[in-house]
Order: C-alpha cells, then sequence, then structure tokens
C-alpha cells in the first residue's frame, strides 16, 4: 500500500465509523482507493471503491456530485469510457464547475477516439473554471492532434502554478514525454529529474529515467530502474518494457518470466472488472498467442476507436499476416496528425509487407528520425528493416 494514501484511507475509515452518514467522505473514500488502485496497480482496490460509491449515492441519492464523478474517475479506471462520459454529464449537470468531472469527461472522449469532441470539452473547462488537471489534459489533446509545439507551451505554464510535489512531479513528467517522444534525450532526462526531485517515488518519472539511461547505453542503470518499478507497481506497461529491456539484450529467460507477469496481472486485473483487451493486445502480438493478440485487439476495437487502439489492431492483424486490413487500421492511427515513432515504425513494416517500398522507407526514416530510441527491441529493428529496403 501507498503509505501517503493509505493513511488518508485510514482517517476516512475511521472518520466514517464515526460519522456514517457522511456521504461527502464516503466519497473521498472511493476516491482514495481508485488512487491507490493506481499507485500500487493493485486492482483490487476498484470494488471498494465501487461500495464506497454506492454507500456515498445511498446516503445522499440526490445531487451528489462528488460521488458521481468519483463513479466516472472509477469507471475510467476500469476502461469503460462510456460510463465515465455518462457518469461525468451527470455530474456536470449537478455543478458545471466540477473539475474531476470535466477532467474525467475530457479523459473517455479522449479514450473514445472522439477528439474533436475532447477538444472542445477541455477548451470549455479551462474556459469555465482553469485548473491543473485542465491544462494537463490540454496539453494532451494538443499533442494527439499533432501540435506538440502547443502542448509544450500550456505544460511551462502549468510548471509555473504547480506547488504540491506530486503536481510539480506529474507536469514535469509529461514535459519529459514530450521530449522523448522527438527523441530529445537531454530535455527529457532534465525534466524526469525535476520530477523526481518533487517526488522522488514519482513512478512515471522513474519509467521515462529508465528508458533514457537504456538509450544512452547504461543498461545495468536502466534495467535497476525498471525492476525497482515492477517491484512496486507490476504495470503491464512496465513488466513488459523490462522483458524487452532483457530480451534486446539476449536475456531470454528473463524476458519470459516478465512476460508471464504481464499476464498474470491481466488475470488479476480481468477478476476485478478491468477489461485487458488492449494491453493483452500489445503484449501477445510480439510475446505471445498471436491469434489471442489478434482477438483482443478487435474486441477492444469494438470497445472504442481511439488512434491507440487502431495502432494495436494494425499491429496484431500484421503478425498474423494479414496486411492488406492492417494498412487501413495503420493509416487511422495517424489519422489525426499524432507523431509517434512505434505508430511510425509499425506503419512501415506493414507497407514493407506489402512492398510498398518507398511508403515503407519513407516511414521507418520517420520513426527513426523522430526517436532514433524509441524502443529497445523495435528501434534496431527498424533500422534493419530499413537496411533491408536499401
Amino acid at each position: 500500500m501507498d503509505r501517503v494514501t493509505g493513511r488518508s484511507i485510514a482517517r476516512l475509515q475511521e472518520h466514517l465509523r464515526a460519522q456514517p452518514k457522511d456521504a461527502a467522505g464516503w466519497a473521498g473514500l472511493g476516491l482514495a482507493y481508485v488512487e491507490q488502485a493506481r499507485v500500487t496497480a493493485d486492482p483490487s482496490y476498484y470494488p471498494k471503491a465501487s461500495a464506497a460509491f454506492d454507500r456515498s449515492l445511498r446516503v445522499s441519492p440526490t445531487d451528489n456530485e462528488p460521488a458521481l464523478s468519483g463513479q466516472g474517475a472509477l469507471a475510467a479506471a476500469r476502461h469503460d469510457f462510456t460510463a465515465a462520459l455518462r457518469l461525468a454529464d451527470r455530474a456536470l449537470k449537478i455543478n458545471p464547475y466540477g473539475t474531476r468531472a470535466h477532467a474525467v469527461r475530457v479523459d473517455a472522449l479522449v479514450e473514445l477516439g472522439r477528439y474533436e469532441e475532447a477538444d472542445q470539452a477541455v477548451r470549455h473547462a479551462d474556459k469555465i473554471k482553469p485548473a491543473l488537471p485542465i491544462f494537463t489534459r490540454y496539453a494532451y489533446v494538443m499533442e494527439l492532434r499533432g501540435r506538440p509545439g502547443e502542448a509544450q507551451r500550456v505544460l511551462r505554464l502549468a510548471a509555473t502554478s504547480a506547488t504540491d510535489p506530486a503536481d510539480v512531479s506529474y507536469v514535469h513528467t509529461q514535459l519529459g514525454e514530450l521530449a522523448w517522444n522527438r527523441g530529445d534525450l537531454t530535455t527529457a532526462e532534465r525534466e524526469y529529474a525535476a520530477a523526481l526531485r518533487a517526488d522522488p517515488n514519482w513512478l512515471p518519472a522513474i519509467d521515462g529515467r529508465a528508458r533514457v539511461r537504456a538509450a544512452k547505453g547504461d543498461a545495468a542503470a536502466a534495467i535497476r530502474d525498471r525492476q525497482a518499478l515492477v517491484a512496486r507497481a507490476p504495470l503491464p506497461s512496465y513488466v513488459v518494457a523490462l522483458g524487452e529491456l532483457y530480451e534486446a539484450r539476449g536475456m531470454q529467460a528473463q524476458a519470459r518470466e516478465q512476460y508471464g507477469v504481464a499476464a498474470a496481472w491481466a488475470t488479476l486485473a480481468r477478476s476485478n472488472g478491468v477489461p485487458t483487451d488492449f494491453e493483452g493486445a500489445i503484449t501477445a502480438a510480439d510475446h505471445g498467442d498471436r491469434a489471442a493478440a489478434l482477438h483482443a485487439a478487435r474486441t477492444e476495437w469494438g470497445r472504442r476507436k481511439s488512434i491507440h487502439v487502431a495502432d494495436a489492431l494494425a499491429w496484431a492483424l500484421h503478425v498474423n499476416g494479414r496486411d492488406k486490413e492492417a494498412l487501413g487500421y495503420a493509416r487511422q492511427a495517424a489519422r489525426t496528425g499524432y507523431r509517434n515513432a512505434t505508430f511510425l515504425y509499425h506503419l512501415g513494416v506493414i507497407e514493407k509487407s506489402l512492398g510498398h517500398k518507398a511508403a515503407a522507407r519513407r516511414d521507418l526514416k520517420a520513426a527513426l528520425a523522430l526517436n532514433p530510441h524509441f524502443s529497445d527491441l523495435h528501434a534496431p529493428q527498424a533500422r534493419k528493416a530499413l537496411k533491408e529496403l536499401q
């Protein structure tokens, strides 16, 4: 259990034993459980969060905006973005200025692939109730729509207003991600370091630092960072990244062990109401059952049409030898103007498989020009494929 959030949970539980009719207290406890699930990667907190929000609504069944916003945050954490959007809208009818509900609404629209609406929603939220959670989402929407310079400007402004260590860490990590995505290791390293000065335990910044260390050739330090991440929060992205770092260095047994951990997490998540088709498709396409990867990617595409799901489906189709179909989804992944080296790599490999040599050269070159270190495993494969084409 994360100690800070754990203390908050303990205080709320004690308070609610004395004041069981406190609807806001039950909603606060639900949100604390959602946060605890996030920082520990333990989805068993989600049913507890659900029970706390339900209790809040039993105590105060009408105009209970905190509970509805909290339920929206829980639905988003469980990847039910349609429900998250519906709950956020209900909360905003009660309180049009609710920052949490606005944040959930923007997140849901982004994850559903409704980027025009997400842009409108975040601009509206920024106009009526500017706040740090809105600034950071504004920046992400700008990046997804192919405007990283605007995203950086907004995050720089957000950094000047952030005072809480968690907020400082979050904003600087996002600035680090922007720099990483364009291959700027120096800036990325500086921003991740700033995030870790504010909070030495900020996991996304440790993840970023591990990527930079691996890119700079310090594999031992990168592995130490990744082992620490997995020990504290076995999220699929962290676990698979450690596995790929091992695999890229010929440590096949250790890599397979990590991919097994990712599969175990998925089982735990599903048992607590979290669909794992997106994460499962990504992992299985490269490290598991390719047919299962395609089934998972198609299932997730049935739920939401985001560019990230389009990319995952394109890659799952490719590894199953269905490149003609894959090409359409790979192009859909590029539809917003978002510049992502992995997306470009996937597109280039699919084009190469179809014999579209000029297009494949263009997109593989673009991937490596954007970020030559985009993946411990796939960046070398991108260089190999480009060499074959030349």
